[in-house]
């Protein structure tokens, strides 16, 4: 679900923990998104896509849609 989450992160050079600092969550929340163990609320996506330059929609694509 959130491989997105995780080649944004890498190509803008965050770490992990970096990105979970700007967003205000736990690096924990950060490698279990990237996992796809947990899906962010609407408010927790929204900040990541802002952060990360990038919209909710590119980095949480709905099934099927993945390009």
């Amino acid at each position: 679900m959130a491989v997105g989450v995780r080649e944004r992160r890498k190509s803008l050079g965050l770490t992990q923990a970096q990105l979970a600092e700007a967003i205000g969550v736990s690096r924990q929340t950060i490698i279990s998104i990237e996992r796809s163990d947990y899906a962010p609320s609407v408010y927790l996506a929204l900040r990541l896509a802002a952060r990360l330059n990038s919209t909710v929609e590119q980095l949480f694509p709905l099934e099927g849609e993945r390009r």
